[in-house]
């Protein structure tokens, strides 16, 4: 906590971090603050101005810019409270992302071209191509050895015309800064220019997990990792998917690949089956019709359980040219798809007509007309619609 006076407080407008409509609110900047404004490829932190919430830090120039939900009196004190279990777990990934960087350019020369702190794993892009298993392996082991080193870590202010900062590594600085540079050195490993928040010691890392690399732009790589906290969440959150696996597939955690592809498996069987019933049956339905002795000019049929495949093959069995077919498949009161077969002109002008009263969008040729279908449970007015269809075009029938 932290007590402070407030200079400044204005109406503002805050786009939330997820999309969606802007959030009103005001931009209050404060004497001074604890709260790190979002910067280097760090978040920014949360917390509280007396009991109003801080919604986001940002950096304006060289001040500080609080957006909160409630204005605040300018010139008033407040007390300011950090939310401490969020800035730990920045401190952890960011002093994290310095000790792998620095440890991968001194083993193999990658050297770190940008970072991501992200929400739930934090990504470091390497300039190069490739890196190996061995290489993430070797380099993960060399990390913690160094966190059970007990390394300190410390943060020191340069003059920005001091020649040492000529020697400390840095992607350079905001074209706004003004004032002394901050450093930030892990002794004997690395020294840094950063404005971000940091562990004292490597020990407070407590541990790191490389959990591999993926393909970057340009021929970089991304090196994805979890440090401190991160870790032992994740490690609770694969555990409670191991015991609920162990409970469904009735074995040990060691047999639960073998046990899965098992199921993948019988389930790839039982769909062959499946298809091959339901094209038995889409043709003893077709032949079933062309057996009754006066042929119908309108063929209505709705089937819970089908494809696209299942209602072609009645429509190849059955024959267009005379028929017309009005097939479905899917939950009656869901959504579903649709197959309108017939003679070419009929089909072209029902078709659309057919796909709108079903809320649905489909596209035709050569006599069928096929689409998905939002309101199953308009069938009944197709229904109708061709009924009406087929006795303007035969009275007698």
């Amino acid at each position: 906590q932290f007590t402070t006076r407030v200079v400044s407080c204005r109406a503002a407008e805050l786009r939330p971090e997820g999309g969606g409509e802007p959030v009103s609110g005001f931009q209050v900047v404060l004497e001074d603050t604890i709260l790190f404004p979002e910067g280097g490829g760090q978040p920014d932190d949360r917390g509280l101005i007396g009991d109003v919430p801080v919604l986001r830090v940002t950096r304006r120039g060289p001040e500080a810019v609080h957006f909160v939900p409630a204005a605040l009196e300018p010139g008033a004190e407040v007390l300011l409270s950090l939310d401490w279990e969020r800035r730990f777990d920045h401190m952890q990934q960011h002093s994290g992302q310095h000790l792998i960087s620095a440890i991968a350019e001194q083993m193999f020369g990658f050297k770190t071209t940008s970072w991501e702190l992200g929400r739930q794993r934090s990504v470091i892009e390497l300039d190069t191509p490739l890196v190996t298993a061995e290489q993430v392996e070797a380099l993960e082991k060399s990390v913690n050895e160094k966190i059970r080193d007990r390394v300190p870590v410390t943060v020191r202010e340069l003059a920005a015309d001091d020649p040492e900062v000529e020697t400390v590594k840095s992607r350079g600085l905001p074209d706004d800064h003004v004032g002394p540079v901050r450093v930030v050195d892990i002794k004997g490993i690395d020294s840094n220019l950063c404005c971000g928040t940091h562990v004292s010691n490597l020990s407070d890392l407590q541990v790191i997990k490389l959990l591999g690399v993926e393909k970057g732009k340009k021929n970089k790589t991304n090196l994805v990792f979890l440090a401190g906290n991160r870790v032992l969440k994740s490690i609770e959150q694969s555990h409670s998917t191991e015991k609920a696996l162990t409970s469904l597939l009735k074995n040990g955690p060691g047999e639960h690949i073998e046990a899965v592809k098992r199921l993948q498996s019988s389930v790839k069987l039982l769909q062959k089956n499946n298809l091959n019933l339901l094209r038995d049956i889409a043709v003893l339905i077709a032949r079933d019709f062309k057996s009754k002795p006066a042929p119908r000019q309108l063929f209505v049929l709705h089937r819970k359980e089908g494809d696209s495949e299942f209602m072609n093959i009645i429509a190849n069995e059955i024959g267009t040219e005379e028929t017309l077919l009005f097939l479905t498949v899917g939950d009656e009161k869901e959504a579903g798809l649709f197959l309108l077969a017939g003679p070419v002109e009929a089909v072209e002008n029902l078709g659309p007509r057919v796909a709108e009263l079903l809320g649905g969008k489909g596209a035709g040729k050569r006599g069928r007309f096929q689409g998905k279908a939002a309101k199953m449970s308009r069938r009944g007015e197709v229904q109708a619609l061709l009924q009406e269809f087929v006795s303007r075009q035969n009275p007698e029938a």
